[in-house]
């Protein structure tokens, strides 16, 4: 398959809607905030549980998958951190930086581009990618922003206003115990997990359409040149380490080949650690992923 073609059919429809979203919030100024509240806690793990139950899977699998993005994400961190202070930044701008690095939009942006490069199965691996990332930005994200202002016990109340850590062990039980839903609760978790993707891509639009412009260039092109050239090489590296199913490797790569996560705008704004830099990376790598996608998607092909 062409570049041409592999950008056509799997990444221009999911940037086309994005840009819808964006279009939305410049022409009718939307705050993409209660549409970010309805997707995380409802149609995000709606979407996670209703993949899990259906689509058969190994626990130790989905565990040796969480165990690689765990380690996925310290490296990057590692890297971002060691590189501020080899050049010397302020403590702010190094936890901005970590942040834009080390989480990707693994869920707005890389859930749909998964399901319409490589369908179901690989798309529910995605979401154990994307389930593992989410627990990571709302509990070492949030430290990692405050710069070790965030105490242990914030951080684990931040855990728990997860919706995907009870969504995940609730399939997992019902699945081991070869359980089903009844069609009174299994209709409408359907048609919130159906209507997750399009959300997402909407949300993701209208929040770019709120970022400033980029600051920093210099230190913009680092974050580039990490969050969608470094983290898909060390995913590719350590998808063989980890011995993953040829599904799970599709994921992880495209899932770590993503631009930076709209929650590192979030976290920045909320502890004030250069919110500009990150908006502007977040739009910037965004903007830029295409460039990259597109390629890794014809090798992973």
């Amino acid at each position: 398959m062409s570049l041409l073609r592999i950008f056509l059919e799997n990444l221009l429809p999911v940037m086309l809607l994005a840009g819808i979203g964006l279009l939305l919030q410049r022409l009718f100024n939307i705050d993409p905030r209660p549409l970010s509240q309805v997707v995380f806690y409802a149609f995000s793990p709606a979407l996670v549980f209703n993949l899990l139950i259906k689509i058969p899977f190994e626990v130790a699998e989905m565990v040796r998958m969480a165990v690689f993005v765990v380690l996925l994400l310290a490296v990057m961190a590692g890297i971002a951190w060691g590189l501020a202070r080899a050049l010397g930044l302020s403590r702010t701008m190094t936890s901005a930086l970590v942040l834009c690095v080390t989480f990707m939009n693994a869920g707005n942006l890389g859930l749909p581009i998964t399901q319409l490069a490589f369908g179901e199965v690989t798309l529910a691996w995605a979401t154990v990618f994307f389930s593992t990332t989410a627990l990571a930005a709302n509990s070492a994200g949030a430290w990692i922003a405050g710069l070790g202002r965030t105490g242990a016990s914030r951080a684990f109340v931040g855990l728990l206003k997860v919706p995907a850590v009870y969504a995940i062990p609730l399939a997992l039980i019902l699945r081991s115990l070869s359980l089903t839903l009844p069609p009174l609760l299994a209709v409408p978790v359907e048609m919130l997990a159906v209507a997750a993707i399009p959300s997402m891509l909407l949300l993701l639009g209208m929040q770019l359409g709120r970022n400033g412009r980029p600051t920093r260039p210099g230190l913009l092109a680092l974050t580039v040149s990490l969050r969608l050239l470094v983290s898909p090489a060390l995913a590719w590296g350590f998808s063989g380490l980890f011995r993953l199913p040829p599904a799970a490797a599709q994921a992880s790569i495209l899932e770590a080949a993503m631009p930076s996560a709209v929650l590192a705008s979030i976290l920045a704004s909320q502890y004030d650690v250069e919110p500009e830099f990150v908006s502007g990376a977040i739009l910037l790598t965004t903007i830029l992923s295409p460039l990259t996608l597109t390629p890794i998607l014809h090798f992973l092909q």
